[in-house]
């Protein structure tokens, strides 16, 4: 995606939201929830510290600063130094499931600030733009980037063997960023790569059994085992798996997708992994 290649993407059921009080104060007192209700980041700075982007000894803190003044820059007329505000998030999935924590805040603040969400993605983690893509969605997608713009096109992703696709957490968030980084240290020539993966993402929507939808699947990881110089996460961790596994998202980390005819729970409980979640419960069913 990083070089243009299409993908295909699902909304889950899972967000975030993200609410804001003004207050007399000129300060910013910030309050993030996990889905459980428990405060996983809370923060109180300045207004003024994010006009003049005034670092914070903490690194979280620091990166929504960075986030807030970019948004500023963008738009100044939003905030002023002798303003303040409350602000809460809430996410409604488990944080560690990495399902967008980071770029449905995005979308969330460019909304608050009515700026453009992609830009201010691409300003402050220099990612692909899909994940601001399935933040603005709530029905699947096919997303690219030409020439640097995001497109993306609503389409129809409704599978006769959703009920055999199953998305598994494999117990460690991945740092998106650092994912990119590696694969742009790694990629060469990749033109052919994307003509590839593109074909493939089209048969991928077009599948009408699991076959054909699986022998996709794995063809697609495979390429991109190779592209990264990584083995594919079934040779490593599921090698004697009655299915298909494809990567999803920053590659070995948060989820992947499992694709069996018969429920593989039992499977992945017995190699210690614990969420497994049928397409269904994971995945928004609303049509484009």
């Amino acid at each position: 995606m990083l070089d243009g290649a299409k993908a295909l993407a699902l909304p889950t059921k899972g967000g975030q939201t993200l609410e804001i009080e003004p207050t007399l104060d000129n300060v910013i007192n910030w309050k993030s929830f996990d889905a459980d209700g428990s405060v996983w980041f809370k923060a109180q700075f300045p207004t003024s510290g994010i006009i003049e982007n005034i670092q914070d000894s903490d690194e979280t803190t620091n990166k929504l600063i960075e986030i807030l003044h970019e948004a500023w820059l963008t738009k100044p007329n939003t905030l002023e130094a002798t303003t303040g505000f409350n602000v809460e998030t809430r996410l409604t999935f488990p944080k560690h499931w990495g399902l967008g924590t980071s770029s449905t805040l995005i979308n969330n603040i460019a909304q608050w600030f009515a700026i453009d969400a992609f830009s201010l993605q691409f300003k402050t983690f220099g990612s692909s733009g899909y994940d601001i893509a399935c933040a603005q969605n709530d029905t699947p997608i096919l997303y690219h980037l030409e020439e640097g713009k995001p497109v993306t096109e609503n389409i129809v992703f409704n599978p006769a063997f959703a009920d055999d696709i199953y998305f598994v957490y494999l117990n460690r968030k991945q740092n998106s960023r650092d994912a990119i980084s590696a694969y742009r240290n790694r990629r060469n020539s990749i033109a052919p790569v994307i003509t590839k993966i593109d074909a493939l993402t089209q048969k991928a929507l077009q599948a009408n059994n699991l076959s054909a939808f699986s022998n996709s699947m794995t063809e697609h990881e495979t390429i991109m085992a190779g592209v990264l110089g990584l083995p594919t996460m079934k040779s490593l961790v599921f090698p004697e798996f009655n299915g298909t596994i494809k990567s999803l998202g920053a590659w070995g980390g948060d989820f992947v997708m499992a694709i069996a005819e018969e429920n593989p729970t039992a499977y992945f409980k017995s190699k210690g992994f614990e969420t497994i979640i049928p397409y269904h419960e994971m995945i928004l069913d609303k049509k484009a």
